[in-house]
């Protein structure tokens, strides 16, 4: 832990670089954890660092990348299974590694409802296995879906209904109920079955949770059937009328309703109480018969729930609290340098494999040039100031995560001839300087658009799933026409030119290896269809630095209009002048990411290049939702002052909701300004540019919540 620095003492470059390091590591960790079932690193790490995600991106709101690990949820589905839609999306949870998190949870949700205590929480095992949602219709099950990314998962119906614990059919439930819960694998049956799989001349399974998911994602539910799995329910998705008042009442229905749930499931009040059925909890994990990595809370009262409401990707009103992550030692044999999107140059070991928590791991994180070194940004030592040399014996400590990191050296098993590592001056995929700058934690290429490594990282980040996702266009199929010389693309415009150009082609592209007429006729079909994008997936697509995926939709949804947005970025080129307040004045916007906005539209090959773009695209406006009869549709409010009938976040939601835009600034656009007890000076601007000023009672009557 002391390798890093801790959130409250980064600066904005740290922090940057930091996001850059844990979004690379974060997404690798999703696709092997949820498509692939085989994860790289242990749930423990994962969930650290993506807490340390999240909280970066508190600290840091301006610097939130586009490719957030806090807006994505497992990963994107495969082509094995067709796709199931969820009616209610099937979010990830907040993470907590201490008892100090816990009771930051407590005090979050008590503030959030403006509660000073008496709140009820539910404590249940994490199970380690694999997300199913089922789905009864007039008590019969009707389908079966993995979690996928959240929002769309693989059809395994015919697989679910050969698993014991789930009942085919329900008396007594609501006409439409979603049930879900962990599909797993005991840990006696694991290692019968790896004795069958080995005697059978198969690859044995690496851990439960993978046997558990390979064993639902079989084709031949026959399979499944022989398949000694288990599954624990937990929750509900979308239902026909309330299972009941609590989550603890709803948990108890589910087990009459003929579900398995977990016997360790309580109910309790206060951060104490839940640390301590966590600690009962952790003595039995090795007792229990199948894998846990933790302790679930959740709010016991599903009115607060509703109230507490979700972030993007996670609930208010649940946390997992995890249990300590795993080390393990090995040799670094090599240290590479990868080049990313904005240029950063990274450096990862490439170790001798080993077993960390049950996941085998062969690379690791170095973070930057100062970590390699053994000393912070700011030249203080860390690892005591050992540093990290080829051929180093190393502590490698993983928590969940994709790459884990480097922790510590044991010099004493260090080689005579052993040399500190240089970190290069220049980019390895391009020959550019690399050109770290003042306050920059990380060295970058200063090639541009001539580096091919920064070129390929944002034409694939341009086919993203949250971008535009283009079937048959992934990674694998980026690489290989960027350094196609007769049909390349080397720039997003080319995408939509491929039909045209390969049509010119004497060697047509369903000619090629690896290709037919079916498949190169799927491509430019599902090319064709992305030329119509919505606003906020566009903006997202560019890849400008600092601008995320919420940072794309909250932009989108301000403008409207790809025209106004760009009327906007002209008007604000120098950094000053309306438009740049306008938009600096956005609830969520900073100057940080203001300027890399503005300034990448002013970047004359840059624009020139979203300009090809846009000639071959169609746009699509935001379409306001219907706000007919909203007393403050299309009015720019400010909230001041201390909310005493509200919290500020269910103030801002509901303002928005009556499509109001909430700025956190007050100009002479502002409408109104409700403003409470110790407001200050955005009161009185507001009184000096003549803007309405209203109570918190006043703006509650006006939108038809007041008494």
């Amino acid at each position: 832990m002391a390798a890093e620095i801790s959130v409250n003492k980064l600066d904005a470059a740290q922090a940057t670089a930091e996001l850059a390091r844990l979004a690379a590591v974060l997404t690798r960790a999703n696709a092997a954890y949820h498509r692939e079932d085989a994860p790289e690193v242990t749930d423990a790490e994962y969930d650290r660092l993506k807490r340390r995600n999240a909280a970066i991106e508190v600290a840091f709101p301006q610097l939130k990348r586009a490719d957030s690990p806090s807006e994505q949820i497992g990963a994107p589905v495969s082509e094995t299974f067709s796709k199931v839609r969820h009616a209610v999306a099937m979010l990830s949870l907040g993470n907590a590694f201490s008892d100090d998190d816990v009771a930051d949870f407590e005090e979050r949700v008590a503030r959030y409802l403006g509660m000073s205590g008496g709140i009820a929480f539910t404590a249940e095992p994490k199970i380690d296995g694999l997300s199913l949602s089922l789905r009864y219709e007039a008590g019969q099950l009707v389908q079966a879906a993995t979690r996928g990314d959240g929002e769309t998962g693989e059809n395994v119906t015919n697989n679910a209904r050969m698993i014991s614990d789930i009942p085919k059919t329900l008396i007594g439930a609501p006409e439409v109920l979603e049930v879900r819960g962990e599909v797993y694998m005991g840990h006696a049956d694991f290692a019968a079955l790896n004795v069958a799989q080995e005697a059978k001349g198969d690859k044995p399974f690496a851990n439960p949770r993978n046997a558990a998911a390979g064993s639902l994602r079989q084709l031949d539910a026959r399979i499944t059937k022989a398949r000694p799995l288990g599954f624990f329910a937990y929750a509900w998705g979308e239902v026909s009328e309330p299972l009941a008042d609590t989550q603890m009442g709803a948990i108890a229905r589910l087990a009459v309703l003929g579900f398995s749930t977990n016997p360790l499931t309580g109910r309790f009040e206060g951060a104490g109480a839940l640390i301590a059925h966590y600690r009962k909890i952790e003595e039995q994990r090795a007792t229990l018969g199948y894998d846990i990595d933790g302790v679930v809370y959740k709010v016991d009262d599903l009115e607060l729930q509703r109230r507490l409401g979700f972030r993007s990707t996670t609930p208010r009103w649940a946390i997992a609290h995890k249990f300590p992550a795993e080390i393990a030692h090995t040799w670094v044999e090599s240290i590479d340098i990868q080049v990313g999107r904005t240029g950063a140059l990274s450096p990862v070991a490439r170790l001798t494999p080993v077993t960390v928590g049950g996941v085998v791991v062969s690379n690791a994180t170095l973070h930057n040039p100062d970590y390699i070194a053994g000393r912070d940004s700011k030249g203080g030592l860390i690892r005591e100031g050992r540093d990290i040399r080829f051929g180093d014996w190393v502590e490698v400590y993983r928590a969940g995560d994709v790459i884990p990191k480097v922790r510590d050296v044991d010099i004493t098993k260090r080689s005579a001839d052993s040399v500190p590592y240089v970190f290069p001056d220049v980019c390895p995929e391009c020959g550019s300087p690399a050109v770290r700058e003042e306050g920059d934690s990380v060295a970058r290429c200063t090639g541009g658009l001539i580096c091919p490594a920064q070129a390929v990282e944002k034409l694939k980040h341009f086919v993203g799933r949250s971008a535009f996702d283009i079937d048959g266009l992934g990674k694998k199929q980026i690489e290989m026409f960027f350094k196609d010389e007769s049909l390349p693309i080397r720039e997003p415009a080319d995408i939509f030119t491929l039909a045209a150009r390969d049509a010119k082609q004497f060697t047509k592209l369903k000619n090629r290896d690896g290709w037919g007429d079916l498949s190169a006729s799927n491509l430019f079909e599902a090319i064709e269809v992305k030329r119509t994008i919505p606003l906020n997936r566009l903006i997202f697509a560019l890849g400008i630095r600092h601008v995320g995926e919420s940072s794309a939709a909250l932009l989108a949804g301000h403008y409207g209009s790809w025209k106004a947005l760009v009327t906007m970025l002209d008007s604000a080129k120098d950094h000053t002048g309306e438009a740049w307040e306008e938009l600096l004045s956005i609830d969520g916007v900073g100057a940080v990411m203001a300027t890399a906005l503005v300034d990448t539209f002013h970047s004359t090959e840059t624009r020139a290049a979203i300009d090809r773009l846009v000639a071959e695209l169609e746009i699509q406006d935001v379409v306001a939702s219907d706000t007919s009869g909203s007393p403050v549709a299309g009015k720019t409010v400010v909230f001041t002052g201390t909310l005493e009938q509200m919290t500020r976040a269910e103030a801002k939601g509901r303002a928005e909701t009556l499509g109001a835009k909430v700025s956190g600034s007050v100009s002479k656009k502002t409408d109104i300004v409700i403003a409470g007890p110790g407001a200050g000076s955005k009161a009185k601007k507001a009184e000096a540019l003549g803007v309405e000023i209203m109570s918190e009672s006043e703006w509650l009557k006006l939108i038809g919540e007041g008494g």
